[in-house]
């Protein structure tokens, strides 16, 4: 993922920053300048969004006042190695976060893989987007949205935003905070080399380890304990008399 092609160790000035208006999705900003030939380590940044999305296709609410943010990357690691970057993304965020949220507020925690709550509340969003170039390249595109005023009203799960815990940062002063926390931990992640440092940091940040938790795949619904994640981050899922199973993928609720 460096620039050169040697081991050069990802800082804050090899990534850029564009901040935009209104856009559809900063994801689609994003992929556009991939298929124009940009080289990535590319941050878009929008006001607000009209077609702003959430995994499976859902929507996310894009209001002015919250931070909406993507981040393209070019080739960033062999793609046996990407499932571990959804965890390091995750940890860039909460990074962030903690920066601007007292600490006698609730619980700060990473719900498998990369859900980011607050007392058990969701206050981001995050949305990972591949896709192959026509000049061989593959595109990479980190989405995060952060409920920072506005928070939808219409979720299957409880939702949070940092404005009910406090905190009346602004898009930009939040960025900041994103932009470091972001480098830091895609040169620990070292384009998937560094899995296991990923591994040891989100575990100490993972919500309901222990608990009984649905994990809704495509096609079922699976229950049993949460276990953590193992080595390489996969959510382990204990059933009981059934065995232990590990999940790649999947939307993680709690009791």
């Amino acid at each position: 993922m460096s620039r050169n092609g040697g081991q050069h160790r990802l800082s804050l000035d090899d990534f850029r920053h564009e901040a935009l208006g209104a856009v559809a999705s900063t994801n689609t900003e994003c992929l556009a300048r991939a298929r124009a030939g940009d080289f990535g380590f590319l941050w878009i940044t929008a006001d607000s969004q009209t077609g702003g999305r959430g995994r499976r296709g859902r929507t996310w609410l894009s209001e002015p006042g919250n931070l909406y943010a993507s981040l393209l990357l070019i080739d960033p690691a062999p793609l046996e190695r990407m499932a571990s970057l959804p965890l390091a993304v995750a940890l860039a965020v909460h990074g962030a976060i903690r920066q601007v949220l007292p600490p006698d507020a609730p619980p700060l925690e990473v719900k498998w893989p990369n859900d980011i709550l607050i007392g058990r509340s969701k206050t981001c969003g995050i949305l990972l987007e591949g896709e192959r170039l026509a000049d061989g390249r593959y595109a990479l595109v980190i989405g995060i949205g952060i409920n920072i005023r506005a928070k939808p009203d219409d979720t299957a799960y409880p939702v949070t935003s940092l404005n009910d815990h406090g905190v009346f940062v602004s898009p930009p002063e939040l960025f900041a905070h994103l932009f470091a926390s972001m480098a830091d931990m895609l040169a620990i992640w070292d384009e998937g080399r560094g899995i296991a440092g990923i591994v040891e940091r989100w575990r100490a940040v993972a919500c309901g380890i222990g608990e009984k938790i649905t994990v809704n795949l495509p096609d079922r619904s699976i229950s049993g304990y949460f276990c953590g994640i193992d080595d390489k981050g996969m959510l382990i899922l204990d059933r009981g008399d059934e065995g232990r199973m590990a999940i790649a993928a999947g939307d993680v609720f709690f009791g």
